[in-house]
């Protein structure tokens, strides 16, 4: 049985964001200094949910320290290539030198989304089936939600299109 393709990988890129952030800006969890009163982190919400014991949860934050400083190096060469098309840009572009740069841009980017589905798959061998089951009746729960959140918009919406088009226009 996989994992819910939805909810893990936001809860594996969450966790891993979580642990990026922290290790650039020297912060606990939570974003607060290091001895402030901590926020739980994304492997911590990922534990209550479903019940990680405390190894599954030393071997997902081992996977996301080894595989942070990697996505960290290629999200700063990004920024640089991203910095480089801003000024490639303009009436005297060269569109070779841009279709270059945005073709190394698109390499990295690719590299980071293997990362992710690579940490994602190894983050679901940590879970039991039934952890796994969990995950799924959560991301069946939230698609009931939202499903519900959108219908109740889309009947404001129509609620509110029914009153304008009711009032009578103003006249000047």
């Amino acid at each position: 049985m996989m994992i819910s393709k939805k909810i893990l990988p936001f809860l594996t890129i969450a966790a891993l964001a979580a642990g990026l952030s922290l290790s650039a800006s020297g912060q606990a969890p939570g974003g607060q200094p290091p001895g402030a009163q901590e926020q739980p982190d994304q492997v911590d919400q990922l534990a209550q949910m479903v019940g990680l014991s405390d190894e599954q949860q030393s071997e997902i934050r081992g996977l996301i320290d080894e595989i942070s400083p990697q996505i960290e190096e290629l999200q700063g060469n990004i920024q640089v290539l991203q910095e480089a098309l801003q000024e490639q840009s303009g009436a005297d572009f060269d569109e070779a030198e841009i279709r270059e740069t945005a073709g190394e841009l698109g390499e990295l980017t690719g590299e980071i989304t293997a990362l992710s589905v690579i940490l994602q798959s190894k983050v679901d061998g940590i879970f039991t089936d039934e952890q796994r089951q969990t995950l799924e009746d959560l991301e069946r729960q939230q698609q009931e939600m939202q499903q519900q959140q959108m219908q109740q918009q889309m009947q404001q919406q129509m609620q509110q299109q029914m009153q304008q088009q009711e009032q009578p226009p103003q006249q000047p």
